[in-house]
């Protein structure tokens, strides 16, 4: 029985705290027209950790991203985003919640016209009273986490594809939201270039707390998010392999005909290919 609005999980309602959720699908469902691409899904995702969805195109994983957003509104069910039920807000309402939200593109969506600066720090410029001189330290700050500070008046176009997302990952971050949805955020990219994206997700979440949303349609980049972790050494950040107590924070979840088909972590999913002919499909064609 999905939750109503006065039935909200005690939990839900310290959303901040370690453990506790910050986003939660109830029972979802989302059609168009004749075309159904959810039925009733639903799935936890807790504070600091990341959810990796998988799936064959059209079976609902950017949907998914849109719902939390809230630029669609299921058929049925509920959704909490932060503590807040968002299935049924208005637009003006959901402004508000978007203020915890960072969205990666897939292309990165930078204003070609803009400077990286002007990029990262456009939601500071515009949405805030934010001084210039706080907005310009803010745009120092996040750039140089991501190891782009040497970059800042640089224009879009003097960019590589990899840092160009590095960048929008910043302009996501900037705001300091305490969900980061990522889609398609490697697609195009050469091996060695995913890697340095993958790696500020991988940062952002163990470094900053941040709450992940991957969709990706890359298996390489999904389980080197799904199997590393950041941690700080006398030289700086390293990348390295998680502990299986850190590795079960990130989690799988593959779609398919509108369901979950599975969820779990990286060590269940390869154990579950072994049984499931989909998953196992799935795995080995990508």
């Amino acid at each position: 029985m999905a939750l109503q609005a006065n039935d909200r999980p005690a939990a839900v309602d310290e959303a901040l705290g370690p453990g506790a959720p910050i986003v939660v699908f109830d029972k979802v469902s989302l059609a168009f027209d004749e075309k159904v691409v959810l039925r009733e899904v639903s799935f936890t995702l807790i504070t600091g950790h990341t959810k990796i969805f998988l799936g064959a195109s059209g079976s609902g994983k950017s949907t998914i991203l849109k719902l939390i957003v809230g630029l669609l509104k299921p058929d049925s069910g509920v959704i909490w985003v932060n503590g807040e039920r968002v299935d049924s807000m208005t637009e003006v309402e959901m402004m508000k919640v978007r203020d915890d939200l960072g969205m990666v593109f897939q292309e990165g969506a930078l204003f070609d016209s803009l400077t990286v600066a002007e990029n990262v720090g456009y939601k500071l410029y515009e949405e805030t009273d934010m001084p210039l001189p706080e907005v310009r330290a803010r745009v120092e700050e996040v750039l140089g986490f991501i190891g782009l500070a040497e970059f800042i008046d640089r224009m879009p176009s003097d960019l590589s594809g990899g840092q160009r997302r590095r960048v929008a990952i910043a302009r996501a971050m900037a705001f300091k939201p305490r969900i980061l949805l990522y889609d398609e955020a490697t697609t195009g990219l050469d091996p060695i270039t995913a890697d340095t994206v993958d790696d500020e997700i991988i940062k952002l979440r163990d470094l900053e707390n941040v709450s992940s949303i991957v969709v990706t349609h890359q298996l390489r980049d999904a389980f080197r998010v799904a199997t590393h972790e950041a941690v700080r050494a006398a030289d700086g950040v390293q990348i390295v392999l998680a502990d299986p107590e850190k590795a079960e924070e990130a989690e799988f979840i593959m779609l398919k005909d509108g369901r979950i088909a599975f969820e779990g972590h990286a060590a269940e999913i390869r154990e579950a290919a072994r049984s499931d002919a989909y998953i196992r499909a799935f795995l080995s064609s990508h």
